[in-house]
C-alpha cells in the first residue's frame, strides 16, 4: 500500500463536460483500461483551476514552486479489477519545474502553458496557451461564475454529478505499465456554473474535435488534497 508522498489545494475549479463517443474514448485507452459510463453515456471532461500550496509531505510550500494553474483534459475510466478512476489525455501547468517532475514522478502528460487566472466581480477570466510538448499549439480561453441563485451542496451519490466529481484514483502508463495513484480529500463542494466565453482546442489536441458547447458546467472553490505514491496495476506488464 502506497503513501501520502504529496499535500495540495486545488481550488476554483470549474468542471466542463461534453458527451463522446466511447468507442472513440476507448480506442485512444491503454490496454487495462476501459471507458465507464453512467446511463449507458460517455463524458469528456475539461477542467482549468489553480494549485495552491503544492509540496512534499516532509516540506513546507515553496512560493515559487508551490502555486500554479493548471488545467486537464479527463476521461472516466475502470480498470480490469473494476476500479472506478480518471485518465488524463492533457495536463498544463505554469510551473516548468512541477511539469517535469510530475511527468517523472507521476507518468502524466502534463505541458508547460503560460496561464493566467483573474477575478472580475463573481466572474473568472482563465486562459492558458501551451508552450511545450506536442502536440501545439492548443489553448483554452474562459470567462465564466457560479449560476446566481444556485448554493455550494455536495453531489449526491448515485447521480451524474457524483459520478463525474468524486473520482479518488487516476491512471498513466509508461511504456507498457499501467500505474494507479490514490488522492484522498473532502468531497467537493459544488454547483452549476455559466460562462460568457469558452474558446479552446486542448480537447482537439487532445484526439477530440468537439464541435457542440459542453453540456454541463460546475464550478467548487476547492479542497485540500493529499496525492499517495504511484503503484504499478498487478496485471499490468513491467
Amino acid at each position: 500500500m502506497s503513501r501520502v508522498v504529496m499535500r495540495q489545494e486545488w481550488r476554483e475549479l470549474l468542471f466542463l463536460h461534453w458527451e463522446v463517443s466511447p468507442d472513440a474514448v476507448q480506442a485512444r485507452l491503454p490496454p487495462g483500461l476501459t471507458v465507464d459510463t453512467f446511463a449507458g453515456k460517455t463524458y469528456l471532461g475539461l477542467v482549468p483551476f489553480t494549485m495552491r500550496n503544492v509540496r512534499p509531505v516532509w516540506s513546507p510550500p515553496v512560493p515559487w514552486l508551490s502555486h500554479f494553474h493548471e488545467t486537464n483534459v479527463r476521461v472516466y475510466v475502470r480498470d480490469n479489477a473494476g476500479r472506478a478512476g480518471v485518465y488524463f489525455f492533457s495536463l498544463e501547468a505554469a510551473n516548468p519545474i512541477a511539469v517535469e517532475l510530475a511527468r517523472g514522478l507521476f507518468k502524466l502528460p502534463y505541458h508547460w502553458a503560460k496561464m493566467r487566472l483573474q477575478h472580475d466581480g463573481s466572474q473568472i477570466h482563465y486562459a492558458t496557451e501551451r508552450l511545450t510538448h506536442p502536440p501545439r499549439p492548443a489553448h483554452c480561453r474562459l470567462r465564466y461564475a457560479p449560476e446566481p441563485g444556485t448554493v455550494l451542496a455536495p453531489a449526491a451519490p448515485q447521480t451524474l454529478e457524483h459520478f463525474l466529481v468524486e473520482r479518488y484514483l487516476l491512471f498513466s502508463i509508461a511504456g507498457s505499465t499501467l500505474y494507479s495513484g490514490r488522492v484522498a480529500h473532502p468531497p467537493y463542494q459544488f454547483q452549476p456554473a455559466v460562462y460568457a466565453e469558452l474558446s479552446q482546442n486542448l480537447t482537439h489536441a487532445a484526439g477530440f474535435p468537439l464541435e457542440t458547447p459542453p453540456l454541463l458546467a460546475h464550478y467548487s472553490p476547492g479542497v485540500e488534497v493529499e496525492v499517495f505514491g504511484l503503484e504499478r496495476v498487478p496485471d499490468s506488464p513491467r
